[in-house]
């Protein structure tokens, strides 16, 4: 089948055409907890090579306890009893102790590096692909700037906290409590310190996280508007241009700028506040314990080297405080693109959105089958191609409704033209047979089953779409028609592109089928891009063909030969053509002609003439001038 409006995995650059999620608003912070757990289920299957990353990190952090003990234990030995050897042995092993302690940090982030972006390549696949699941009104109601914004900024925010800072972090966190631990088997008097600053740090963090939160998922959900603005305006520019919008576009842009800049200030601000709080903080503990052991060291309870030992175990407490709110702006960015990533995930993917409840659905699935012979294989192979639409009833959004009881049989390798004035429903018709969208009333039935017994790629294989607007991606001309059927040899493509009467101009091309394109085929023209669409729709050779304006947009001999093609392509398929030009369908077998989404008229060319009908009205404004 070819698709013209469904971009394929080969270039998601192009393929997402101007939607994007827009998240709520949050007035609370958002669930951090279940965003980590989330993470962690794709670290899961390396939980070996992250027990010994853990084992990494717990004996660096072990052995930098060591050094401030020796420290103490050298002035109150080696010094005090001012014995040389003894204090080159302590600094001998002070000096492996960190060697060691650093060794083991490198290849903890070496390891932790590897599996994180394995993890991250196993996150970015199950989103991309996601995306490509989702049904196509997600796609009408959201623009592409912020999925793009979740492809590159969420998960490269995630990126940054997981492949670099989380070994900073389990470090951080190892090592505080290890130092808590320590000081209370050293002296417990000397420990209690402790308990008059932890609790005020822990309630500072704790407040400060909580509007930090808040203004990174903000942040986050700006800069997805502000890709969208900017996307939107480089794909736009020549409209942009020929209308003389660039200052209008400028403001655009420097609105959305603006936003992005206040919620990074927001939401910087209250990260940097981390920094010098615990700066206050950590100098708060340490004159506490110098004033506390300079009392008990004057009682003669402890030794001068506890108290230096103790002196420096409380900075390197603060320390890894300090490291921990340096980090609490790419984890809050992390954790704001990770719930962001997966909201998408989370959506409900195309081949099981179903319309109504679960009742209605089972209700109008028993329905289905009692009309349509329900358990009756559908067989593409087998595939006819008549199709009859039966009281259809569809509307884009529930309370308005665009095909109103629409009903019309389509005998196999006959060829059904739709016409009426813009807005009528024409291209719906196109998108509910495709199953874009499922009906809310009625039934579409292919060689009488229902297509909402049949999968939906089996439904898309069997036809052919030809639209105005052609889509071709960045990759060679041979490539851009094998698009229409992946397994196709290179001599199937090209008897395809001599069918479609395009061998001719592609031949012409610097490297001939092997000439790359360039994005959106904005080196050829129009009727070239049509020609290689028809040729992509010859090489699927679907049974059923729908062809939406397909020569409305180039010139009367690139039309003629365009139809040639589209005769060649139409033999012997269920064909049905949209168009505006009532001159390319006057030899349709039928002509079907639709206002506000119901029909009010049926039959050929000549018939519907004598009539003096709408469709008269219709046919005579292009040729005569006449108003409808």
């Amino acid at each position: 089948m070819a698709y013209e409006t469904t971009p394929s995995i080969q270039d998601v650059r192009t393929s997402f055409q101007r939607r994007a999620v827009r998240p709520a608003r949050f007035e609370k912070a958002s669930d951090p907890r279940r965003a980590m757990r989330r993470l962690f289920g794709y670290l899961a299957p390396f939980k070996g090579a992250l027990t010994v990353i853990v084992c990494l990190v717990l004996l660096q952090s072990l052995l930098g306890l060591v050094g401030p003990y020796l420290l103490g234990r050298a002035i109150d030995r080696s010094i005090a009893e001012k014995d040389i050897r003894s204090l080159l042995g302590t600094a001998a092993l002070m000096l492996i102790a960190y060697v060691l302690s650093n060794g083991f940090n490198v290849i903890a982030n070496w390891r932790m590096a590897r599996i994180s972006q394995e993890a991250l390549k196993n996150l970015r696949r199950d989103l991309f692909a996601h995306i490509q699941s989702l049904p196509m009104r997600f796609f009408d109601t959201n623009p592409a700037g912020g999925l793009m914004s979740r492809l590159t900024n969420d998960i490269d925010a995630i990126n940054q906290t997981v492949s670099q800072n989380v070994i900073s972090l389990i470090a951080s966190v190892v090592t505080m409590v290890g130092i808590l631990v320590s000081m209370v088997v050293l002296n417990h008097w000397l420990a209690l310190a402790c308990l008059i600053v932890i609790p005020v740090m822990y309630w500072f963090t704790n407040f400060v996280a909580k509007y930090t939160r808040k203004g990174f998922r903000e942040l986050q959900k700006d800069l997805g508007e502000l890709n969208a603005v900017a996307e939107e305006t480089i794909s736009g520019f020549k409209v942009i241009k020929a209308f003389r919008r660039n200052d209008s576009a400028v403001e655009s842009f420097r609105q959305k700028n603006e936003a992005v800049f206040k919620s990074a200030v927001y939401a910087n601000s209250y990260a940097m506040l981390l920094m010098p709080l615990t700066g206050v903080l950590g100098s708060f503990f340490v004159i506490v314990l110098a004033s506390l052991g300079g009392w008990l060291a004057l009682k003669g309870l402890v030794s001068v080297g506890m108290i230096a030992t103790f002196i420096n175990y409380a900075q390197n407490f603060t320390s890894p405080l300090r490291q921990i709110s340096n980090l609490y702006n790419s984890i809050q960015a992390a954790l704001a693109g990770a719930e962001r990533v997966f909201e998408i995930i989370d959506m409900e993917p195309e081949t099981s959105v179903l319309l109504g409840s679960k009742a209605e659905r089972q209700a109008d699935g028993a329905a289905v089958g009692a009309d349509a012979g329900a358990g009756a294989p559908f067989s593409l192979e087998r595939f006819r191609g008549t199709v009859t639409l039966r009281n259809v009833v569809f509307g884009y959004t529930p309370d308005r409704i665009i095909i109103k009881n629409f009903s019309v049989d389509i005998d196999a390798g006959k060829t059904i033209a739709l016409v009426g004035p813009t807005g009528a429903g024409k291209t719906t018709i196109a998108n509910l047979l495709t199953r874009f969208y499922d009906i809310q009333g009625g039934q579409i039935l292919f060689d009488g089953i229902d297509i909402r017994q049949i999968p939906k790629e089996t439904v898309r294989r069997a036809i052919g779409l030809v639209l105005q607007d052609t889509f071709l991606f960045a990759d060679t001309v041979l490539e851009n028609i094998r698009f229409g059927r992946l397994e196709a040899s290179d001599e199937d493509c090209m008897e395809a592109a001599r069918l479609a009467e395009a061998d001719h101009f592609i031949r012409q091309l610097p490297e001939g089928y092997h000439t790359n394109l360039s994005e959106r085929a904005g080196n050829l023209s129009q009727g070239q891009r049509q020609l290689l669409s028809i040729a992509r729709a010859i090489l699927a050779d679907p049974r059923i063909l729908i062809l939406d304006e397909a020569t409305s947009s180039v010139d009367t001999r690139t039309e003629l030969r365009i139809q040639r093609a589209l005769l060649r392509l139409m033999a012997g398929r269920t064909s049905i053509v949209i168009a505006h030009r009532l001159s390319t369908i006057r030899d349709a077998d039928r002509i079907v002609v639709i206002r506000d989404g119901a029909i009010v008229e049926q039959g050929n060319h000549e018939e519907l003439l004598t009539r003096r009908g709408f469709y008269y009205h219709l046919y005579m404004s292009q040729f005569k001038g006449n108003e409808i």
